[in-house]
């Protein structure tokens, strides 16, 4: 995986630009991150509700980072909804 953002499977320019904006800029800097944590940040930082899908692309995101054989069915957004 490259360090651009938006080679993350579910990460487009629109997502890959909101992990800037939290601080992110490579993809090995997700690795083992909080995608909660990052969900209700990016919330702060905007002042307003976010869609919960941008939190399962975040989960996504985190997962793809810290896994060196990610699993292909993990690598879709819609597998990180809540249960």
């Amino acid at each position: 995986m490259t360090d651009d953002l938006t080679t993350i499977p579910g990460v487009g320019p629109s997502i890959a630009q909101d992990l800037r904006d939290l601080g992110y800029h490579r993809v090995a800097e997700l690795r083992d991150e909080d995608p909660e944590a990052m969900y209700t940040a990016l919330m702060d930082l905007r002042g307003a509700h976010i869609d919960r899908c941008v939190l399962y692309v975040f989960r996504c995101a985190v997962y793809a980072a810290s896994q060196d054989r990610p699993d292909p069915e993990l690598l879709k957004w819609w597998a990180w909804k809540d249960r």
